[in-house]
């Protein structure tokens, strides 16, 4: 199993033809470290670990970016 590059749990779509970095990438979400990560754990949800626990990061880095955008 691949575990560094292309890792099958960052992959998704039909054909696992989405790739969570290359979504990231293409979103622009490489510069903003919350919602890339909560892209990441979206695109990974329950293919890696528990699936509550993946959604709960995801709200997790998107509350901290929600309270990032309140206090600046």
């Amino acid at each position: 199993k691949e575990m560094v590059n292309h890792p099958e749990h960052y992959k998704f779509g039909k054909n696992n033809e989405y790739e969570a970095i290359k979504v990231i990438d293409a979103w622009g979400l490489d510069k903003d470290f919350y919602l890339g990560n909560a892209v990441k754990y979206l695109s990974r949800a329950g293919k890696k670990d528990n699936v509550v626990q993946d959604l709960k990061k995801a709200i997790w880095y998107i509350e901290k970016k929600i309270e990032k955008l309140q206090n600046d």
